[in-house]
């Protein structure tokens, strides 16, 4: 144990701390959003193509994150947190240093590395130290500071973009970072690392190869970024690399993407059809600040107090989570809240002008409180039966599927606009084009159904309490 770090008693500190690190991740992803539109224009980009910034970030913690696990077991997880912390926050600096469109791409990707490290390994960190009874409040706390990530970013990054360029939405991180790093340094102890056994690195190289190629290849379809051959050889190659990957999970002793996993319904649910929520869900972000300034007129400060609505709702919601889950349980919940959020994001489809900003904030308030509901049952519920030696591969999996479906959702969102201006025959988005993007969001959100329809009327209950009805 470090001499430095003292184990807190309470998990709860723990989970606070480690949300420093998710705090900082969605406070970045929330300003990118935002602040889309002024990068596009300092750099002599269109906006729409200018999703590459996300979505560049998004591939490289896909390509990173089954690395995770492994890297934590070897070199003790504490230790590779507060690295990961260093390389996130001197990565935020560089883009914001960035000079065009390359130079940011680079550095963006370098911060995919630390964020690859950063939140799957915090979170290794919590689940190794709380028991199953204490794994829904751990999780709740864990998840409600990072909250505060969305909840400020959009006001905080407009009025940054406004005021003084869309460059400093980007330093906000050092300082936030420095602090996180304190934190750590001070009060977590480190774990003692384990054999992970040799690194299965034909298994990362397949993932990570795959991965990056299916959103490279997504996010180019029908846009003049690449000749239209490419973008198809890419999707071809990575659907071929996929199948490699997967065939190397089944067979290897100790592969770096563990499909048996999958195999725990409690696990498995969560993660194949939670991924259609999250790529649903993750389309919003950046759909509706691109609606309120392109199309509204709005700028990007009022635009960011706007949507913070929705982040608002969120953290409104995650007292409520305990006992709600506790009364109904993980599926009841899972099932009906699946039609609310999907109804939830669907209804940005009839905002116009003529909306007045206060009721498009009360319905995206609304629809924060179902979206907030949804990921933490999904997170909470995913680890509810993983055997203890499984959690750094349960984690770097939970990571990897959790960063590629929201950058499903960012290619979801890009490749809906490109396509309604393509059938429309206009050179920018214009209110239908987004139209179509919230309602395809939300029937994509709406086809997890069947999947939270096979749980088990107790699937998690030593987590959530809830005590099913025995049958008739």
């Amino acid at each position: 144990m470090s001499e430095t770090a003292k184990a807190p008693r309470d998990p709860r500190i723990v989970a606070a701390i480690v949300a420093s690190a998710l705090f900082m991740q969605n406070l970045d992803s929330s300003v990118v959003a935002t602040a889309l539109p002024a990068m596009a224009a300092d750099l002599g980009r269109d906006p729409v193509h200018l999703s590459v910034a996300i979505t560049s970030y998004l591939v490289a913690l896909c390509v990173f994150i089954p690395v995770s696990g492994w890297v934590a077991d070897r070199f003790g997880p504490r230790r590779v947190f507060m690295l990961a912390i260093v390389v996130f926050t001197g990565a935020s600096a560089l883009v914001g240093l960035s000079q065009g469109l390359g130079t940011l791409v680079a550095a963006r990707v370098l911060q995919g590395l630390g964020g690859a490290m950063m939140v799957p390994v915090g979170r290794l960190l919590l689940l190794r130290r709380v028991r199953k009874e204490e794994l829904l409040t751990a999780m709740t706390w864990l998840t409600m500071p990072a909250l505060l990530g969305p909840v400020f970013g959009p006001p905080v990054g407009g009025l940054l973009t406004d005021m003084v360029s869309w460059r400093a939405v980007f330093w906000i991180n050092i300082p936030v970072g420095a602090i996180g790093l304190l934190l750590v340094w001070r009060f977590i102890p480190e774990l003692e690392p384990q054999d992970p056994g040799p690194l299965d690195g034909r298994g990362l190289t397949l993932w990570g190869l795959s991965l990056a190629l299916l959103v490279s290849g997504l996010e180019t379809v029908g846009r003049p970024i690449v000749p239209q051959g490419v973008t198809f050889a890419m999707l071809g190659l990575g659907a071929a690399v996929t199948l490699a990957a997967i065939r190397h999970s089944r067979r290897a002793t100790r592969p770096a993407v563990d499909l048996g996993l999958l195999s725990i319904p409690t696990f498995g649910m969560p993660m194949l059809s939670g991924t259609l929520f999250r790529i649903g869900a993750g389309a919003l972000p950046f759909l509706l600040p691109l609606t309120l300034q392109l199309v509204f007129g709005l700028s990007a400060s009022a635009s960011g107090l706007v949507t913070f609505a929705t982040a608002l709702g969120a953290l409104v919601m995650k007292p409520l989570i305990r006992p709600v889950l506790r009364r109904f349980g993980f599926r009841t919940v899972l099932v009906a809240n699946t039609v609310l959020a999907a109804a939830g994001v669907a209804v940005c489809a009839l905002f116009t002008p003529s909306w007045p900003p206060i009721a498009i904030f009360l319905v995206l308030a609304a629809g924060g409180l179902s979206r907030s509901l949804q990921f933490t049952s999904m997170a909470t519920m995913a680890f509810a039966d993983v055997p203890t030696n499984k959690l750094a591969a349960a984690t770097a999996m939970t990571g990897t599927l959790q960063q590629f479906s929201v950058a499903l959702g960012v290619v979801l969102g890009s490749l809906t606009l490109s396509a309604g201006m393509a059938w429309h025959g206009t050179e920018s988005p214009g209110l239908a084009e987004f139209q179509m993007g919230f309602v395809l969001a939300g029937l994509v959100i709406l086809s997890m159904l069947p999947g939270a329809l096979r749980l088990a009327p107790d699937a998690g209950a030593r987590v959530s309490g809830h005590k099913a009805l025995p049958p008739a």
